[in-house]
């Protein structure tokens, strides 16, 4: 028997929703590509939790509204942000995000679209299916801006792909596209840009199908087999790194240079 649910609380950059057996998370500021603000990492955080709340639901949907999946970390209010976090404090958040969304007992599953950047990568990575548009353009240019990944996005990464794609990835910061990925095995399952909200919902009906526990349990045990490869208490010095990197001058030089050089590209689109 399905109980009424709460009321889903209100979060920033955030939507959610429940219907029946299915929750919705849905990253809400397509006019900037869905960033991950501050205050969207720890609304992910407080949302997972929420989730966990309400025993009926077995898969939740994240996705990103507009044109894309998400633009990636905020990293030009990180440093000036006027809260009372610490610049440590801040950067932990993307940690904390990623191993909340990993902690749901629901199954979760990425829908991704447009562009998944940085930080956003990470993101899907802490989702337990993912489906890309084959459109979809991956990037993880953090070392060009003169960060580290952080987030735990180097285990997660590890895990998935294996450590030569994810050396290849994320030194170089070259661009991908949805195929690639899947052959990675990044994302399981490409299709169709039109055929995005059918395939996903599909695979979330195929899902709840099936009983909670063995879904729970399985998740489960491939978590604690998986552990030993992510290894999250190593994951605690990202935040470290993030704030190393914004006292290194050749590491400031590099977000600079980057963009500057990104302004430009987009200057000579907007002319072309």
């Amino acid at each position: 028997m399905i109980t009424e649910p709460m009321e889903p609380p209100t979060l920033a950059g955030l939507d959610l929703a429940v219907e029946g057996n299915l929750g919705r998370m849905t990253l809400n500021r397509p006019e900037k590509l869905n960033p991950l603000a501050t205050e969207v990492l720890a609304a992910i955080a407080d949302a997972a939790a929420w989730f966990d709340t309400i025993r009926d639901v077995k898969v939740v949907v994240v996705a990103g509204e507009g044109r894309a999946f998400s633009a990636g970390a905020d990293i030009s209010g990180f440093a000036g942000a006027t809260d009372d976090l610490s610049i440590r404090d801040r950067a932990e958040l993307g940690s904390k995000m990623a191993d909340s969304l990993e902690a749901m007992r629901a199954v979760t599953v990425a829908k991704i679209h447009g562009y998944c950047i940085g930080g956003a990568v990470v993101l899907a990575s802490a989702c337990d299916f993912r489906v890309a548009a084959e459109s979809t353009k991956f990037s993880i240019p953090e070392v060009d801006l003169g960060i580290p990944l952080t987030w735990g996005g180097i285990p997660r990464l590890i895990r998935e792909i294996g450590a030569p794609a994810t050396r290849d990835l994320v030194m170089t910061c070259r661009q991908f596209g949805a195929g690639e990925a899947e052959r990675l095995g990044l994302i399981q399952r490409v299709v169709p840009d039109d055929s995005l909200d059918d395939e996903v919902e599909a695979l979330a009906q195929v899902l709840l199908w099936k009983a909670a526990l063995p879904l729970l349990a399985t998740k489960r045990n491939v978590d604690a087999v998986t552990s030993t490869m992510i290894g999250r208490d190593r994951t605690w010095a990202d935040a470290d790194s993030i704030v190393s990197a914004y006292q290194d001058d050749e590491s400031r030089q590099a977000a600079y240079k980057y963009v500057a050089a990104l302004a430009d590209k987009r200057k000579g689109d907007a002319g072309s």
